[in-house]
């Protein structure tokens, strides 16, 4: 089985990835200066090792970063298909990639690929974080904190020392002096700002990913566990058991190993006692069949251009729009709408397409929150009157 990873050049022209790169050089670039004064490497075996020291925190994040980047998470081949087809009945078909989905993969709209072992998709390296870069996204997400800790470390007394400066200049002409100026004292307290934030983001981001990877489960496999735990069960589908999880010690081997590649080829995978390779997507196979049973009809009677926050509609829709990244779909009178999810003042739904869609936008669907004030729920009359009998 082959598979397919991601890595260009043109991913890094990206507002995340700049941001990203931008943020590491300026607290790089402004620590470094700070230590050559403060604690000159070329004076004292000290100074030398701290600045090593500080350089392969920087290393570290920059080597884990792009290998997140260039790596990518794995994409499952277009028109894929089990070798068996008797395997076809327990996956899920993508539309977009006209193939069938690998056991914990999913389908990133982003990147217009079914992703090996998807957790979400990362602007900060403008891919998804998946099977093969998850582990080097757990490395960035642990060394970036450490080396901006290391660089606070460096900033704090060489900050207290530029602003005494004439102090050190007159009684202490035996120690290192750090002049600043003006805008070199603004531009490093810019960096100890940037140093704080990431420490606490990236930080909080990083034990979110432990989490997952010491439970085996990603963050859209932990929304489906979730479902099938509150999901009512027939007698014969018995407890559901997340055939993934090992035990943490396992688990963590799953993700690291020495190789620096994960355990899985992406499409095969460890499961616990008494599951097998298509527990989970049978699971999901059922969630989809609930969903489906739950989608209620709409018909558009306003039209709605897709704006992010359409105040034209009112301003509690416009203030009050969903929070989260999906996208928003323009709709025009009379188009038909599957709403599967709803707000008090949004609905989610797949628009119904009137005529056959050929060329590129096959397989296509067109889905995404729109206002509820744009649409009214269709009423089947049929059903009305088998109700009334």
């Amino acid at each position: 089985m082959g598979y397919e990873v991601v890595g260009t050049w043109r991913q890094f022209f990206h507002w995340g990835p700049l941001l990203a790169l931008g943020v590491i050089f300026t607290i790089s670039w402004v620590t470094i200066r700070c230590d050559l004064m403060w604690w000159p490497p070329h004076l004292s075996i000290g100074g030398f090792i701290n600045f090593l020291l500080f350089v392969t925190w920087v290393a570290l994040t920059l080597y884990n970063y792009f290998a997140a980047c260039m790596k990518g998470p794995g994409f499952i081949p277009l028109e894929w298909k089990p070798r068996n087809p008797d395997h076809m009945r327990y996956l899920q078909f993508c539309e977009c990639c006209q193939g069938y989905k690998a056991p914990r993969s999913h389908h990133c709209r982003k990147c217009g690929r079914c992703v090996m072992k998807m957790d979400h998709h990362c602007p900060w390296i403008n891919t998804c974080c998946g099977h093969f870069n998850h582990g080097n996204f757990c490395w960035f997400l642990l060394f970036a904190p450490i080396g901006c800790i290391h660089a606070i470390v460096i900033l704090a007394p060489s900050i207290y020392r530029a602003l005494n400066f004439h102090h050190y200049y007159y009684y202490k002409r035996d120690e290192p002096l750090v002049y600043l100026g003006v805008w070199g004292f603004v531009v490093t307290m810019f960096g100890v700002g940037l140093a704080i934030g990431v420490i606490i983001a990236v930080g909080m981001l990083f034990y979110i990913q432990i989490k997952s990877v010491l439970k085996n489960e990603t963050g859209i496999e932990g929304w489906i566990i979730e479902k099938a735990l509150d999901r009512i069960r027939d007698d014969e589908e018995g407890e559901f058991v997340y055939p993934y999880d090992l035990g943490w010690k396992e688990n963590f081997k799953q993700v690291f190993r020495w190789s620096g590649r994960p355990k899985s080829n992406g499409f095969t995978w460890d499961v616990v006692q008494d599951c097998h390779q298509y527990t989970l997507t049978v699971e999901q196979l059922i969630q989809k069949q609930d969903k489906r049973d739950r989608t209620i009809e709409f018909v558009i009677t306003e039209n709605y251009s897709g704006a992010l926050c359409p105040v034209s509609k009112g301003l509690r829709i416009g203030c009050c729009v969903p929070c989260t990244d999906e996208p928003r779909i323009k709709v025009e009178e009379g188009d038909k709408v599957l709403v599967t999810r709803w707000k008090k003042r949004w609905l989610y739904g797949t628009k119904v397409l009137s005529g056959p869609v050929v060329g590129a936008d096959a397989g296509k669907r067109i889905r995404g929150w729109f206002p509820r004030r744009c649409a009214v729920e269709i009423i089947d009359d049929n059903m009305n009157d088998k109700k009334d009998s």
